[in-house]
């Protein structure tokens, strides 16, 4: 089968199995998605989601974030590990997005990436899915399904990024790379994969 042939294949079952792909992360605004993408780092999107409600009750915006103590974030953001560091950056960013955005997120991937405790990943998520802007965040689950299913070496993410680009149209990187992502944890594992029982995996034996 040719690549281009199957790209359309691994999207058809895609589109089978997860034909209306959410966000993982429950958020009302662009800077709450910005802190629930931030503290998802090396912790589950479940968990994030079991923190942000009292979190978000006490800060929803950059200015009230600001008004809160260091040690009162992390007590709250502590379930999701690495808390420490995490506050500290959510307060630092706060800071920057109210005295040079006033407050509102900024939407180009260039200033979200200049923001403390957001990376490439983290900045790409927030365009996507609080601005509808044409991104494709490669997590821990694409980058292992797409070196799995033959669409990137898997050498590095960069390198990953860059090939579900030239695989996928524009239009629907947003789309699937939600959809690989739900795919993955549920049909396409890291542990316990059997090729047989993942229905893209199963087609290239």
């Amino acid at each position: 089968m040719r690549k281009r042939e199957w790209v359309q294949r691994i999207e058809q079952i895609l589109d089978a199995y997860v034909p209306d792909p959410e966000v993982p992360l429950h958020a009302t605004s662009p800077f709450t998605l910005l802190i629930a993408v931030l503290l998802s780092a090396q912790c589950t999107d479940a968990r994030v989601n079991q923190v942000t409600p009292r979190l978000f009750e006490r800060a929803d915006t950059a200015a009230k974030m600001l008004a809160l103590h260091v040690e009162q974030i992390e007590e709250i953001i502590r379930p999701c590990g690495l808390y420490k560091a995490k506050a500290k950056a959510i307060l630092g960013l706060s800071k920057i997005l109210v005295e040079k955005y006033r407050g509102k997120v900024p939407q180009t991937l260039e200033e979200l990436e200049e923001l403390p405790g957001v990376g490439h990943k983290t900045a790409s998520a927030v365009v996507s899915h609080a601005f509808h802007i044409p991104a494709f965040p490669v997590d821990t689950h694409i980058h292992r399904c797409a070196k799995r299913w033959g669409l990137s070496s898997g050498k590095s993410v960069q390198q990953t990024e860059a090939d579900l680009k030239k695989a996928f149209p524009k239009k629907e990187w947003i789309r699937r790379h939600l959809q690989i992502i739900l795919f993955a944890r549920k049909y396409c594992p890291a542990r316990g994969h059997r090729v047989t029982e993942c229905p893209i995996c199963r087609e290239m034996v």
